[in-house]
């Protein structure tokens, strides 16, 4: 078991009262608990063992999706919903604390674990560093290189479009907190600073743009540069920021 000093230690109680506030501020949106030790029970299955865990973890999404939506997806769906809510979840444990500490989680693979049976994740805190926007960039595309590597041959796309994906999570992942917490101008500002452009690997910038309304109002938006597939499961209710979603739609929706 790797032996803490007494500074990592304490940088990792700290690390896990901030997630503790994270995960009160998230009420339920964020699926993770926080382990001393390796979760038991269930089937849990470390982060960095992924790559021989995928069709489990794919098999325990369509089966939720079957029972929620009454059908089973095809596979390459049910793969992709699996990864965007691992994609969003750890990119919200990484961002999380530094949107609201200036400090960067360093994430190791080993201290992360997910129960294919129900999607729930774990994760043992360990040590952050003071960092800016290319230190959580970087302490991400560590992370996340070798698990959309593994998802690759079961969502059918490319390296680009993956990281795609990766970037749009991430930058939700910010986006949301800053709603929830009531300083959405603030989190788009601290997103789009995250993703300005010209940042591999995550392509593109965030182009957060904003969508008069009625009565004097505006709404903030994007459009996503990857696919979650959420509308192959319910295509009546596509994301909002899914390019298939028109801005008339997004306007009607975010203001019934």
């Amino acid at each position: 078991m790797l032996q803490l000093t007494a500074d990592q230690r304490s940088r990792a109680d700290e690390l896990a009262e901030t997630y503790r506030l994270l995960f009160a501020a998230c009420d339920g949106a964020l699926r993770v608990e926080l382990a001393v030790r390796p979760p038991e029970g269930g089937r849990w299955r470390r982060a960095d063992t992924l790559a021989c865990s995928v069709e489990e973890l794919v098999a325990g999404e369509s089966a939720r999706i079957a029972a929620e939506h009454g059908r089973a997806p095809r596979t390459h769906v049910a793969a992709s919903r699996i990864l965007h809510h691992y994609l969003w979840s750890v990119c919200l444990l990484v961002s999380g604390p530094w949107y609201l500490e200036r400090q960067v989680p360093q994430l190791r693979a080993t201290d992360l674990w997910i129960d294919p049976a129900d999607g729930r994740l774990a994760v043992r805190p360990g040590d952050w560093v003071v960092g800016d926007e290319s230190e959580l960039r970087t302490a991400l595309a560590e992370h996340l290189g070798p698990v959309l590597a593994a998802f690759q041959p079961y969502v059918r796309r490319g390296p680009r479009a993956l990281w795609g994906m990766a970037a749009d999570d991430l930058l939700s992942g910010i986006w949301y907190l800053g709603r929830v917490l009531g300083e959405e101008d603030h989190a788009v500002e601290a997103a789009a600073a995250v993703l300005p452009g010209d940042t591999p690997p995550f392509p593109g910038a965030a182009e957060f743009r904003r969508l008069p309304g009625t009565a004097g109002r505006s709404h903030w938006t994007r459009t996503r540069a990857g696919c979650c597939l959420y509308y192959a499961v319910d295509p009546a209710q596509a994301c909002l920021t899914c390019p298939r979603t028109t801005d008339e739609e997004r306007v009607t929706r975010l203001e019934a």
